[in-house]
């Protein structure tokens, strides 16, 4: 019995000491960009409040080993043995393929690993493993083998050696022992689930300073995982800050003005009110055509206009002058999936999930697309990688767009990138479309365009900055100058307006705080011959605004665009809000708040009324999962 109980202690410590000795591992490899000057004591505050994770995440992972030892009470039988090093060697996989993504995944992204790749890796491999140049996917295999071994090894070393099971004699009675080593893995409930507390383990439990890096440093990355997987379902029943009532009260004071009546009039069962002309006309014709297009991981940053970086955007810049600019705009989220269906359905990110995920729920949002498509515009949408990644091909073509030009409609000549195609030949081919466009002149035009070479890797057939990542936004920027400047040459000009706007914020500045207001803003940018004057707004909003603000300039009912205001009405409400994993912000005139769920805490605050800020801001995250469970 004695053996059986020490190997199950064995077993349970073992893993904790790994778990522990992960956190430092990853303090030393960020520790030159993030970690430099904090003191000893700090990283043994990270691997104490760290602790309620890993005996949690020790637990699950010793259940299994636990029955074994149960099992090896009445048989000790050559195939247990196999199963249990058989167990452990999958284990040693999984933790070493966890901290090894994790850790190459924070530089990037700024938290610890959740559901999001394998979202990605699901739909596409070939475009999740794009960002990675060659090396680092050779070397980053390498680790995972190395890292895993040496996992093994221990594990063998202390639990499985075969002179251990050689040694190992059946009890004189096993029914005892078993009932030992039963009770012994029900306890292990304890710190599976973190006391007996109300409230079940999460990482939150973990956060103990107003450095968040510190925090994220506690976090075990295969234990956050785990929580973002399981909050893949029942939305109705997450962010739940207040009673349905009060969430309701304070979300309709954050409605545009068309969707009250939109709201009042279904509540009715009758039509909604008629459409009005803008009052702030922003266009010089009725039905202009519209080329949306969307800029891989653009930032004001990169804009000398917005106080950025000086010679990078020169394009962008140059056309800030002459352009309607947005200059208090923000990005809905921090990938990709989250921000086109900001743009493109006037529909909020989410901290924990992906609505493109689930293709019979974003089907059923309203769409920029399928109201212009309603008002008698052709639809078209450009991409020069793989539509089918996160589900893209399925939103888009649901979505309303008549067609979708992806990497297989190019030569396989010109798909140089990791990502497919590069952007100067994605807009050649928009440019040589829109030139032998055969459709009625009196069709209005429709045309997204999605780029995607500013992004890791960063290789682009263009050389003009040192800096690599510099260098690729700058590409992109060289794109749409040219693009600018060869669409004014064609008829079509006077009857465009151009609409620019990032997807998201990403790699530049390189070291990204999630949790810092200026990680969310972006420009937005309306230019074209359709575009009446140059005009600076400084109105608040984020994504999700832009779909209502267009269909308002177009004298086209955007009411059923629930979460989407009109920048320009007066009337609406201007505030931006955004989401990061587990976070949120919420930005207006005077007032900012960025709050984290998982700490349950206020992290960046400015302004007198942040508390009332804060408040709608749950209440709004709390009727947007309402309205995902409703789909």
């Amino acid at each position: 019995m004695k053996e059986r109980i020490v190997g199950f202690f064995k077993t349970y410590l073992l893993l904790v000491c790994v778990f522990v000795v992960q956190k430092p591992l990853f303090m030393l490899y960020y520790h030159h960009a993030l970690y430099a000057g904090v003191p000893g004591t700090e990283w043994l505050r990270v691997i104490w409040h760290g602790l309620p994770l890993d005996c949690s995440l020790a637990g699950y992972l010793t259940v299994l080993p636990a029955l074994f030892l149960i099992l090896s009470a009445w048989t000790l039988s050559p195939l247990l043995r196999r199963v249990w090093c058989g167990y452990f060697l999958v284990v040693s996989i999984v933790l070493s393929l966890v901290f090894t993504v994790d850790v190459v995944l924070y530089g990037y992204w700024g938290f610890r690993l959740d559901a999001t790749p394998l979202f990605y890796l699901f739909t596409s491999p070939k475009d999740t493993l794009a960002s990675a140049s060659g090396w680092m996917f050779v070397a980053g295999v390498g680790f995972i083998a190395l890292y895993a071994a040496l996992l093994y090894g221990i594990f063998y070393a202390f639990l499985l050696r075969k002179d251990r099971f050689r040694r190992r004699k059946l009890p004189y009675d096993s029914l005892p022992v078993s009932l030992v080593l039963l009770v012994l893995t029900g306890l292990l409930f304890i710190p599976i689930r973190g006391g007996f507390t109300t409230s079940t383990m999460n990482t939150g439990k973990v956060y103990y300073s107003e450095n968040q890096r510190l925090n994220h440093a506690a976090i075990n990355p295969l234990f956050s995982l785990m929580e973002s997987l399981s909050k893949q379902k029942d939305f109705s029943k997450q962010y739940r800050f207040m009673a349905p009532d009060v969430a309701g009260r304070l979300f309709l004071k954050q409605l545009d003005p068309a969707v009250k009546a939109f709201r009042a009039a279904a509540s009715k069962g009758v039509e909604a009110p008629a459409v009005t002309a803008p009052r702030d006309t922003l266009f010089n014709r009725e039905r202009p055509d519209i080329v949306l297009v969307i800029m891989e991981s653009f930032s004001s940053k990169l804009m000398e206009t917005f106080g950025g970086v000086t010679g990078v955007a020169p394009s962008l810049d140059s056309l800030a002058r002459e352009s309607v600019l947005f200059t208090n705009f923000y990005a809905n989220s921090f990938r990709t999936d989250r921000g086109m269906v900001a743009i493109l359905s006037g529909y909020p990110a989410q901290p924990t999930m992906s609505i493109m995920k689930f293709p019979q729920k974003s089907r059923s949002l309203p769409s920029l697309a399928g109201s212009l498509k309603r008002a008698g515009y052709a639809t078209k949408y450009y991409y020069g990688g793989d539509a089918d990644f996160t589900n893209m091909r399925s939103y888009v073509l649901s979505s309303g767009f008549d067609a979708l030009v992806c990497d297989r409609d190019f030569p396989i000549a010109d798909r140089l990138s990791k990502w497919g195609v590069h952007d100067h030949l994605v807009f050649r081919r928009l440019l040589d479309d829109m030139a032998q466009d055969t459709l009625s002149a009196d069709t209005p035009r429709f045309r997204v365009l999605q780029t995607s070479s500013s992004h890791e890797p960063f290789k682009v057939p263009y050389h003009r900055l040192d800096d690599e990542r510099l260098n690729a936004f700058a590409y992109t920027d060289s794109c749409v100058g040219d693009f600018i400047r060869r669409l004014r040459k064609l008829p079509e000009w006077e009857k465009t307006v151009v609409v620019l706007v990032p997807d998201h914020l990403g790699a530049y500045p390189e070291t990204i705080d999630n949790f810092e207001f200026g990680r969310y803003q972006i420009p937005l940018l309306l230019t074209g011959g359709a575009v009446k004057q140059p005009r600076r707004i400084d109105v608040y909003g984020s994504q999700q605004d832009l779909a209502a603000t267009l269909l308002a300039q177009l004298s086209l009912p955007h009411g059923e665009f629930t979460f989407s205001k009109d920048m320009l009405n007066p009337a609406a409400p201007h505030f931006a809000f955004f989401t990061v994993p587990d976070a949120f912000g919420v930005v207006e005139a005077g007032n900012r708040v960025i709050y984290d769920n998982k700490s349950g805490a206020v992290v960046q605050r400015s302004g007198k009324e942040t508390e009332q800020v804060l408040a709608a801001g749950q209440a709004y995250l709390q009727k947007l999962y309402d309205d995902i469970a409703a789909r």
